[in-house]
């Protein structure tokens, strides 16, 4: 596997070329990888602590990096939620964790997930950068089937400086995601 870095700079001036820019300087890069780890229901109105912290601890394994329980940000008496308790876990990785948790999530992760076809094409939001959902953490290697309590999906948004969505498109091809033939 080569580094994604690596990569990037080695298909710049492809993708200069792509997209029509004049200067070097223009070529939308990848900025962070916010991945999200939402437990709703399952998280029973922050009752049960234990999930919580075995979500952030799994979030931190798979991403390298330790991640952060979130809160809510106000009560809601429809989902018996009262604000500031726990529903999820979060992390934000930038720079070289960035681009081995991507190679992870190119190389080892998407070829486990259950009948894969490809990624989604029309998960940009108008702004260059993708969002990827993922029904099941256990596609990750890093997480034991045995040890956790029960499966968990995760949000993973790739901010990139694209314009438009075709640019952010044409810069994740580049780098090798899988998405949809058309």
């Amino acid at each position: 596997m080569d580094n994604l870095k690596v990569l990037y700079k080695n298909l710049a001036p492809d993708i200069l070329n792509d997209i029509n820019l004049k200067n070097k300087m223009e070529i939308p890069k990848i900025v962070k990888v916010s991945i999200n780890m939402g437990l709703g229901k399952m998280s029973d109105a922050g009752k049960d602590s234990k999930l919580i912290e075995e979500s952030v601890e799994e979030l931190s394994k798979i991403a390298n990096q330790k991640a952060v329980p979130t809160k809510a940000k106000k009560s809601e008496a429809g989902f018996k939620l009262r604000e500031g308790s726990s529903i999820g876990a979060r992390v934000t990785l930038r720079g070289n964790k960035m681009y081995e948790f991507l190679m992870k999530l190119l190389h080892l992760a998407l070829p486990r997930v259950r009948d894969f076809r490809g990624i989604s094409r029309k998960a940009f939001d108008k702004r260059g950068n993708y969002n990827l959902g993922i029904q099941d953490h256990l596609v990750f290697p890093e997480i034991d089937p045995t040890k956790t309590s029960r499966s968990k999906g995760l949000n993973i948004t790739i901010v990139t400086t694209a314009l438009s969505d075709n640019d952010g498109l044409i810069l994740l091809e580049k780098l090798g995601f899988p998405f949809k033939k058309k």
